[in-house]
């Protein structure tokens, strides 16, 4: 059986091997801008991994979704919070977020199977 997280981070982490070895200047000042951008400061990491995951859902990126919501976890987001956090983004959004909160919800079982 497939486990979605893992494939989901494999090749996350083998492309941005590849884009990065490139040696892009900007690629990697993007990069490192989003890093930054989501380091403690005002807010704390897992406030700004759920505005992350709003504005990922609103924009319609599964990847960035399932990037924010598996940091969300690692930060100890309950299910509770991601899934109002994802009501927030589906008002937002509209109806056509819908199928992207589908996918959220079951990447969400993916990484709560993966602590059990």
């Amino acid at each position: 059986m497939s486990d979605p997280v893992k494939e989901f981070n494999a090749y996350r982490e083998k492309m941005n091997g590849k884009l990065l070895a490139d040696n892009n200047k900007i690629i990697k000042r993007i990069f490192n801008l989003d890093t930054n951008a989501y380091a403690a400061g005002a807010l704390d990491v897992k406030t700004k991994e759920l505005l992350g995951l709003v504005a990922s859902a609103v924009l319609r990126c599964d990847d960035c979704v399932k990037y924010h919501m598996e940091t969300s976890f690692n930060e100890g987001a309950t299910k509770e919070e991601v899934m109002e956090t994802l009501s927030i983004a589906t008002l937002v959004g509209g109806t056509i977020v819908v199928p992207h909160l589908r996918r959220a919800y079951e990447f969400w079982e993916a990484l709560e199977a993966q602590e059990g």
